[in-house]
C-alpha cells in the first residue's frame, strides 16, 4: 500500500490553534525522508508533544500505517482547543491517538517512563519575552523565551525519562536555538544525534533533528 500523509483540506481548524506551516511541513518531510527507517524500527508506542492541528501525529501514523505496522499514538497539548481539533483531523483521516490536554506531559511520566519508541515535537521555538511562554491559546505554540529555547530546554530532560532504550526523537528547531547547543546537551545523556532536514524559508532557517540513544557515547 503506498504511503500517505495527512491531508491539508482534511486537517481541522480552530482560530486559537496553529495551523500546519513551514515547519510542521518540514517535520512530516523529515519523517518521509526518514520513513524506512521508521517502518524498519517497529515502534510499539508513538507520541507527539504540541499536537496542535493533529497534522504531524496524523501523518505519522499514516507513514507507519503504510508500512504495517501496528503502533499506538498519544498526543498531548496545553491548548485545549488544540487537542479538539486534533481530534477531529485524526477522525477525519480513520487514525486514533489518545489525546491529552496536558504541558508536555504533566501527570504522565511515570505510567509513560521508558515507554515511548517515537516522540515527534514541534516545539514553541521563537525567540520571545518570557512572560509569554505558556500563555493561553496560539501565542502558546510559538512563544519559546529567550533564544526561543525555554521550552525546548524543559521538554529535553522530559524526552529522556520517557524514551524507551530504542526510543527516538525528532525535534524542529530554529537556528537561532543553537541546534548544535541542543545536540551537546543530549549528548551528555547519551544521545547521538542527526539533521534529517534542513530547510531556509524566508523568515527562519529549520533543523530537524533526530535523537537516539548510543551507548557508545
Amino acid at each position: 500500500m503506498p504511503f500517505r500523509i495527512a491531508q491539508i483540506r482534511l486537517v481541522s481548524s480552530h482560530p486559537e490553534v496553529y495551523e500546519p506551516c513551514d515547519d510542521s511541513f518540514a517535520l512530516v518531510d523529515a519523517l518521509l525522508a526518514d520513513r524506512i527507517n521508521l517502518v524498519k524500527h517497529q515502534p510499539a508506542l508513538c507520541m507527539e508533544v504540541g499536537c496542535g492541528s493533529g497534522y504531524v501525529i496524523t501523518s505519522l501514523a499514516l507513514i507507519l500505517e503504510s508500512g504495517s505496522v501496528g503502533a499506538q499514538y498519544l498526543a498531548t497539548d496545553i491548548n485545549p482547543h488544540a487537542v479538539r481539533v486534533t481530534q477531529e483531523t485524526l477522525e477525519a483521516h480513520g487514525v486514533h491517538a489518545e489525546l491529552i490536554s496536558t504541558n508536555i506531559a504533566s501527570g504522565l511520566e511515570q505510567r509513560l517512563t521508558g515507554m515511548i519508541d517515537v516522540m515527534v515535537v514541534n516545539p514553541p521555538y521563537v525567540p520571545t519575552p518570557e512572560d509569554e511562554v505558556g500563555c493561553e491559546g496560539i501565542v502558546s505554540a510559538w512563544a519559546g523565551g529567550e533564544n526561543g529555547r525555554s521550552v525546548i530546554d524543559k521538554i529535553l530532560p522530559i524526552a529522556d525519562n520517557l524514551l524507551s532504550e530504542k526510543g527516538w526523537l525528532y525535534m524542529v528547531t530554529l537556528a537561532a536555538n543553537s541546534p548544535l547547543q541542543i545536540c551537546l546537551k543530549m549528548r551528555e545523556k547519551g544521545y547521538a544525534s542527526r539533521i534529517v532536514l534542513q530547510r531556509s524559508t524566508e523568515e527562519e532557517s529549520l533543523h530537524i533533528i533526530k535523537f537516539w540513544r548510543d551507548a557508545d557515547i
